[in-house]
């Protein structure tokens, strides 16, 4: 984490008052999450010394694209499958596919599961049916959990994940699992905004903090019903948290706080 002399800053309304902005911008974030989570899931499938060839993972937005550009180091045919067409150019474009080399395949035919010797599914909830899940019989089934913690009993009963983990015919199956922030939903994009809201509170406890406001606005949004992936990639590339101050603070380290609280584990 780079120190407080490296924190970009220039003076607000006043001279006495700073302007400080995070070095790390939105799409920082979004990549440390999804690592945490890909992470987990590549040291459960090293374990298992097993050959695959063809790794479908369901949902492109957006742990399925993390954990994509992680697994390609190890494994060559991955493809990422999603019902909404226009998110290949999310996949294409996404800054963490921007290697020519053993890039990731996309495709929306969902049938690509019934042929694949690893699934993972990362639809949430509203995802794949049990009756999809029923179907397949993988050498490999992963399956992320949609709920963080169990706060919200609405959420709760709509989520499925135990009966479609139950009915999927693979000899290695496991749920990941990620929660820390006290979030209700475990999406990358709901940790994220959380990590900045969470910071923004944290740092206006500090003194001489005037106040704070992030770049927020909904991100989904901007991807699935204006349906513009560079509009969503701009807003993305922004600093996460911005401050004003009187004193200089480092606002990476605060955020890396709540970063650090984010676990992300197997269950199987």
């Amino acid at each position: 984490m780079k120190d407080e002399s490296a924190q970009e800053y220039e003076t607000g309304i006043t001279s006495h008052v700073l302007t400080i902005n995070s070095n790390l911008k939105v799409y920082d974030l979004l990549n440390i999450i999804v690592n945490k989570k890909s992470s987990a899931i590549l040291q459960w499938m090293e374990k298992l010394d097993i050959q695959l060839d063809n790794i479908v993972i369901v949902g492109a937005y957006l742990t399925g694209l993390g954990i994509a550009n992680l697994l390609k180091g190890s494994y060559e045919n991955i493809t990422i499958v999603d019902i909404y067409p226009h998110l290949q150019e999310l996949v294409d474009k996404f800054p963490m596919n921007n290697e020519e080399i053993n890039k990731i395949k996309f495709s929306s035919n969902i049938n690509l599961i019934k042929t694949a010797d690893c699934v993972i599914d990362t639809s949430g909830l509203g995802g794949l049916s049990i009756k999809q899940i029923e179907s397949i019989s993988p050498k490999v089934f992963i399956i992320e959990d949609p709920i963080a913690e169990e706060n919200d009993e609405l959420l709760t009963e709509k989520n499925n994940i135990n009966e479609r983990f139950k009915v999927v015919k693979s000899q290695h199956k496991a749920i990941l699992k990620t929660n820390g922030l006290d979030t209700k939903t475990s999406g990358t994009m709901t940790f994220t905004v959380d990590v900045m809201l969470k910071s923004i509170n944290h740092a206006l406890k500090e003194p001489g903090v005037l106040y704070g406001v992030s770049e927020l606005t909904f991100f989904e949004g901007l991807i699935f019903k204006e349906k513009n992936i560079q509009k969503f990639l701009n807003a993305i590339n922004t600093s996460a948290i911005t401050i004003s101050t009187l004193t200089p603070y480092n606002l990476d380290n605060i955020m890396e706080l709540f970063l650090d609280k984010i676990n992300p584990t197997m269950i199987g």
